[in-house]
């Protein structure tokens, strides 16, 4: 060998892979001869239907290491050029407080969790999604909200559909304010047209007149308008309501520190954006929209709603509320596809409200009122409107050009208008670049001029709960914030092996260029010229996972999974509307599909059919020719998962996908198990003509406890024109498109380095790797816990996918145990459950991911095996049927130490089951929660839980 090629050997490109890639090989070994197999390759052709098996991942580079990829995405970044964009349109500048960017944005413990179903290990998030929803019906003035949308043009179209959905049909009419920001317009439009609503543009100054002549079931306006004016938007509030329509606001939370808040004007519905609360710009996200209702709407309301019950011990403890509205219930019948939240984002931007407070929130807000008002007072323009919050539009005229030139070069992106430029300030504007744009504009800055009129002044508190009174020093905290991330399991903890979500890992070096400004201070609506980086990293991107698709084109504008399936039924939609087949509006989908995706397939105009299944989880192939047969007038589509959300490799997906197109429909197959694909075969390979993917699944995104996420859309050449577009930039995608689907262009833009380092890091060999040891993990874990539990499904060579379904109905009948007290007695054991009783009740579904070492995957099936030993002890009558470690799960270290302990099983048996959970215990701080209480007796934001308590404690006397 060479010197050069020692060399070469020695910088070890391929380190990265091993590091992400749990086994070693020495276990990989182990766990083959486990399992029968006596390669990798092997088991992959006795688990992948040989006829789908191959994939050209030829385009992908060879793999670099950390810093290889750290160094090209640094260049990367450069290549961005960050100005000062006081564009505004609901996206400013904002200061990350350094202790919130640390403590939680740099942070496993906060990044790396997942959404809090299991309420008991989940107490921290949950609290933190509390103080948003806290936050935002105190400066809304609005008694509920939910826990986050994702981003606001998403969160208004969700309120369109919920005023839709009340209005019962009287009224198909939306009369939408003519000064709403227009991206959010864009995505309220495409949302509107597939559902029949007819969207009807008036002045904001004549609103009343339009909304007595269109009788509408909703009116959406902005406050303050997205040119900055401000205006009395109570009377239109009247109108909308005496016209029998609700009343939906987009608006502004920083300037509803000093605004009359809509709700005490009659609003019904309140929208917008949390992003300037300490989140980035990001070239447009990801970002914490929120959404409040009044209470009489509550249980209509969209995505996540956190609220406050009590455990087992009737302590007050936190869950996910109202959980009955969840889509994977809901299904064709929801109003919604949204199935998550931006919780990550939503508790940068509690947090901060939490940092600053009340007084803190209103000397920003004060602060930057007043820049706009000394600007407006220097300018020698003329003010389109005198009324403002941080927003001032200037009459400029012929001399616009000019303006907008002077500034650039004084290193500002300012707003064209119609004959206008606007300024929207922030609180990241300095003195000195006052001074800049002052000269800019006019003259030295001297007296203030406009501003908020009095009679919109706001005079009703907010924020008086005491944790936003408390934590301002930056001891108290930190320490709050530990205090949270320690009641939560996260994957920096333990294996969280949930099946269908793939919880991977976030390796620390994909994280690092998030935080760099380059990527995470552009503005969306930046010109493209300063955004070369960013464009070429998006443009890289989508070429690999064309690659790894087998497709033409490929779309990441949608921000989660389920924009992505909503994305990808829209291209079909429009395809049959250009070929001038309309009627194609029959979606068949399997009865094991995830639930967003008759939730999707609704929203985008279809009709959903059910397709059976087989006894072993397969599509029913005579029903799905049956029904295809009977509407393939009409049929557009077919939605499948593959592998199967029942993890196995149907043999018959081919023929499945013939069956459709033999009857005029396309293929929508749902990525959420692509982790079992990438490398081996592909969507393309299979016959799909569309997918979406799940960047916070399959390339690392992490789940942040809930969000973000990101859902691409990849589809085959002849669907390439039907990709979401955007009108405020061309490059995000085709001239003749659906339009968008996010408000930014390219969505959640600033955690696409993530999955791109990667992919970089991994090459083509790394992740055909990483997929065959993700089936591995799995084949082992079944082979493992067949003895001890049932596995339901398999292949047809007796091999999983990536994930197995551990049948536990069985033992309901023998000793009483259900699945839910199995999935809360892991937590005494330091282990998030698996997924729970979906997609068939009564079991769980497991998926160890190729990134978690056999050491953790032995602990986690020991941990099985005694739960299955505790089970047989309540069969064999040793245990209590009633009284036992697996009824009473989980076990809080208040109850364990406390002097009555009347259980007949002792304190060591509960709380070290054994002995490897002592070395580092996790103590649960709550005890099993009562969904059905919190579900009773609603409280959904943050009066002090003892205070709660009390009230408890009141109505059992």
């Amino acid at each position: 060998m060479s010197d050069l090629a020692t060399l070469a050997e020695l910088e070890d490109q391929g380190e990265f892979i091993r590091r992400h890639i749990g086994p070693s090989e020495a276990e990989i070994a182990e766990m083959l001869r486990v399992v029968g197999a006596a390669s990798l390759e092997e088991l992959v052709s006795r688990t992948v239907p040989g006829p789908i098996r191959g994939a050209d991942l030829s385009a992908l580079p060879a793999p670099v290491n950390e810093a290889g990829a750290l160094a090209e995405l640094r260049a990367i970044a450069a290549r961005n050029q960050v100005k000062r964009s006081l564009l505004g349109m609901g996206y400013h500048g904002t200061r990350t407080p350094p202790v919130i960017l640390r403590n939680v944005l740099e942070n496993p413990g906060w990044y790396t969790a997942y959404t809090p179903y299991q309420a008991e290990i989940a107490q921290g998030r949950l609290e933190a999604l509390v103080n948003f929803q806290t936050m935002v019906t105190d400066l809304t003035g609005l008694p509920v909200a939910n826990a986050s949308l994702l981003d606001e043009g998403t969160a208004a179209a969700e309120a369109v559909t919920l005023a839709h959905g009340q209005h019962k049909g009287r009224s198909d009419v939306l009369v939408v304010a003519d000064d709403l920001h227009p991206q959010t317009l864009a995505v309220v439009r495409v949302r509107a047209e597939p559902v029949g609503i007819r969207i009807v543009v008036a002045p904001a100054a004549g609103l009343a007149a339009s909304v007595a002549a269109e009788k509408p079931f909703a009116v959406l306006t902005q406050y303050p308008g997205t040119e900055g004016a401000l205006r009395d938007i109570a009377p239109e509030i009247a109108a909308a309501q005496e016209a029998g329509a609700l009343s939906i606001v987009a608006t502004d939370l920083l300037a509803l520190t000093l605004l009359t808040p809509p709700g005490e004007m009659g609003a019904d519905i309140v929208v917008g954006s949390s992003q300037r609360f300490g989140v980035p710009m990001g070239y447009g996200g990801p970002h914490a929209a929120f959404m409040a209702v009044k209470d009489a709407l509550k249980r209509s309301l969209p995505g996540r709603l956190v609220g406050v019950s009590v455990d087992a011990m009737g302590a007050p403890a936190m869950r996910l509320a109202l959980q009955t509205r969840e889509q994977h219930i809901r299904r064709e019948k929801a109003t919604s596809n949204i199935c998550t939240a931006q919780v990550l984002l939503a508790v940068i931007a509690s947090m901060y409200a939490v940092w600053h407070g009340p007084e803190g929130l209103t000397r920003i807000a004060r602060r930057v009122s007043l820049l706009a008002q000394l600007l407006a007072g220097a300018s020698r323009f003329p003010l389109r409107h005198e009324a403002f919050f941080d927003t001032v539009a200037f009459e400029t005229g012929a001399e616009t050009d000019a303006v907008l030139a002077a500034a650039l070069e004084a290193g500002f992106n300012l707003r064209r208008l119609d004959g206008a430029v606007a300024v929207a300030l922030d609180e990241t504007v300095t003195r000195e670049e006052l001074d800049a744009l002052c000269r800019v504009l006019g003259s030295a800055p001297g007296s203030a001029k406009g501003g908020i009129p009095a009679a919109l002044e706001r005079r009703s508190p907010f924020l008086r709960a005491e944790v936003f009174n408390t934590h301002h020093a930056e001891h108290a905290m930190l320490r709050y914030l530990k205090r949270l991330e320690d009641k939560d399991v996260a994957l920096n903890r333990s294996m969280i092996p949930l099946g269908s979500c793939t919880m991977k890992l976030n390796a620390t070096a994909e994280m690092i260029p998030i935080t760099w400004p380059g990527f995470s201070e552009l503005h969306p609506f930046a010109p493209a010229d300063q955004a070369e980086g960013y464009i070429a990293l998006i443009r890289q991107l989508e070429a690999w996972l064309c690659a790894v698709t087998g497709f033409a084109a490929v779309s990441l504008q949608p921000n989660a999974g389920s924009q992505g399936e909503y994305a990808g039924l829209l291209a079909i939609r429009a395809w049959h509307h250009s070929r001038g087949e309309a009627q194609r509006d029959v979606c068949l989908i399997p009865s094991s599909a995830h639930g967003t995706n008759p939730a999707s397939a609704v929203m985008a105009g279809m009709k959903v059919v059910v397709v059976a299944c087989d006894r072993d989880g397969n599509v029913d192939l005579s029903d799905l020719r049956a029904k295809a047969e009977a509407h393939k007038d009409r049929l557009a589509a077919l939605m499948v998962t593959y592998p199967s959300t029942h993890g196995v490799f149907e043999e018959a997906i081919r023929e499945i996908c013939a069956v459709i197109h033999e009857r005029g429909g396309q293929v929508y197959m749902d990525g959420a198990n692509m982790n079992a694909q990438v490398g081996l075969t592909s969507p393309a390979a299979i016959g799909a003509d569309v997918c979406h993917l799940n960047l916070h699944k399959t390339f690392c995104i992490p789940h942040g406890g809930g969000g973000p996420g990101v859902g691409p859309v990849g589809v085959a050449a002849h669907l390439a024109p039907f990709l979401p577009n955007h009108p405020l930039l061309a490059e995000a995608g085709p001239e003749t498109g659906v339009g968008p689907v996010s408000a930014a262009p390219f969505g959640s833009a600033a955690i696409l380095p993530i999955s791109y380092a990667y992919i970089r890091m991994m090459g083509a060999e790394g992740m055909r790797r990483a997929t065959g040891v993700a089936i591995l993990n799995a084949n082992y874990m079944a082979a493992r816990l067949r003895d001890h539990f049932p596995v339901l499904y398999r292949g047809a060579k007796g091999m999983v996918a990536h994930e197995c379904i551990l049948d536990c109905r069985g033992f309901g009948q023998g000793g009483g145990v259900l699945v839910e007290d199995i999935a809360k007695r892991l937590q005494d054991y330091g282990f998030h459950a698996p997924t729970m009783s979906w997609p068939v009740n009564g079991t769980l579904m497991v998926e160890p991911t190729e990134s978690e070492p056999k050491a953790e995957m032995d602990r986690f099936i020991e941990a099985m095996v005694s739960i299955r030993a505790e089970i047989r002890a309540v069969e064999q009558g040793r245990a209590d049927r009633k009284d036992n470690p697996l009824k009473n799960a989980p076990h809080t270290a208040a109850e364990v130490m406390s002097g009555d302990w009347s259980h007949p099983y002792s304190r060591e048996e509960a709380a070290f089951p054994l002995p490897w959970v002592r070395a580092a215990k996790y103590w649960p701080p709550v005890k099993r929660v009562d969904n059905v209480h919190g579900d009773r007796n609603l409280v959904c934001t943050c009066a002090p839980l003892e205070a709660y308590a009390e009230r408890q404690l009141q109505a059992a006397e």
